[in-house]
């Protein structure tokens, strides 16, 4: 089986390179996907595969072998873009200014239909089902996985594993990467509007300088992160904007703070969230100032599941060689994957995008982001054999 589909993966290679490209060229932003959801479900109407539409453009297909009671396994593709504008010079170029798939979704995407049109030719020789997830929205909360779960995606059937491949830029293309346990971290955006009284900036003794006030507020929430997280437990707050002000000569009446906090631990996670609405509204009191904190809860940290990790690595080796599979590094970005992580056991692994002799290097979320094409004959490949093959 493994041989076949490794050879119906190199069979359609050109077929879904043709894909990719054109997902790329067109792409739409979170929750705009419909252009793109009308296309992933001509292509599963045209391979034959039913399919049902969810959360406005989430698409769900369903792939049954024989016995298809026996193991019900899902594989999951987001497909929204980013806010980017596009700089490299390539015929499948993005069409639309300000909009590029940076982060490499147009591959998931391209990936997951090769495995289903795969799949679906080898139906009477796998047993199981196969449900196919197209995912609207990774890139912005709420997040597009946690609308997929509330509208059913997980039910009827219930998956007893989920899989998702990921584009690495620091991966050779030709190798995957997996890891057990914490892969990714919460993410959780940070919103402070602190508020004092202004005035002239020669007088500050009649002020209440709320410019001042934030200063001290951000070093104490670093203080705040680092002495009350245990250093063995990740954990990151950044404040990345900070907005007062338009003139040399007046303190304004107040500023607004933006940033963002990442935690590999759900326990720390909203235990730190209360220290520091105590932390803000305490210290920014206490110098005269008001203070409104407003924490915007993302994603949870993504944990793959040990058990079906372990056996997919295992596949991994099978599909490509042992030498080819490493253990993906611990990264404080943030994917809505965990949410289905918390639901069923999940595996979520990297699919090596990187040519360096190539000079295909440049990473994701960057206005230069491309991939070395071979890796999708292998993205192809890789789900549709751990697809039918998992027993976890």
């Amino acid at each position: 089986m493994q041989e076949k589909i490794k050879s119906l993966a190199k069979k359609y290679f050109t077929e879904f390179v043709e894909i990719r490209r054109h997902l790329h060229a067109n792409p739409e932003l979170s929750y705009q996907e419909f252009e793109t959801s009308k296309f992933v479900q001509n292509k599963l109407h045209e391979f034959g595969i039913p399919f049902s539409v969810i959360a406005t453009t989430g698409v769900v297909g369903l792939i049954k072998g024989k016995n298809p009671e026996k193991r019900i396994v899902a594989l999951r593709a987001d497909m929204d873009a980013l806010p980017i504008t596009e700089e490299n010079d390539i015929p499948y170029k993005s069409t639309k200014v300000g909009v590029m798939h940076a982060c490499g979704h147009d591959v998931h995407t391209t990936c997951l239909l090769g495995a289903a049109k795969i799949l679906n030719e080898l139906k009477d020789e796998w047993e199981g089902t196969v449900k196919l997830i197209f995912q609207p929205g990774e890139e912005k909360n709420p997040g597009g996985a946690s609308l997929m779960i509330k509208d059913g995606v997980l039910e009827n059937p219930t998956p007893q594993a989920i899989y998702a491949l990921h584009v690495n830029t620091i991966l050779e293309v030709g190798e995957l990467s997996f890891r057990s346990g914490k892969v990714m971290a919460s993410a959780d955006e940070i919103y402070i509007t602190v508020k004092g009284k202004g005035g002239h900036a020669a007088s500050p003794h009649i002020t209440i300088d709320p410019i001042l006030i934030s200063s001290h507020l951000i070093i104490a929430l670093q203080q705040l992160i680092s002495r009350n997280n245990n250093p063995f437990n990740p954990s990151v707050l950044s404040i990345t904007s900070f907005n007062a002000g338009n003139t040399t000569n007046v303190i304004p009446n107040e500023v607004k703070l933006m940033g963002t906090f990442r935690a590999m631990d759900e326990t720390w996670r909203f235990k730190a969230h209360e220290l520091m609405r105590n932390l803000t509204s305490n210290l920014v009191q206490s110098m005269g100032g008001e203070a409104d904190l407003h924490i915007d809860v993302g994603y949870p940290c993504v944990m793959n599941n040990e058990k079906v990790t372990a056996e997919a690595m295992k596949l991994a080796g099978d599909y490509i060689g042992a030498e080819n599979v490493s253990e993906t590094e611990l990264r404080m970005g943030a994917e809505d994957f965990g949410y289905y992580a918390q639901q069923i056991p999940a595996c979520f692994y990297r699919l090596g995008t990187m040519n360096t002799a190539k000079g295909i290097t440049a990473g994701v979320h960057t206005p230069i982001f491309n991939i070395d094409e071979k890796a999708i004959e292998i993205g192809i490949g890789m789900m549709a054999w751990m697809g039918i093959s998992t027993k976890s």
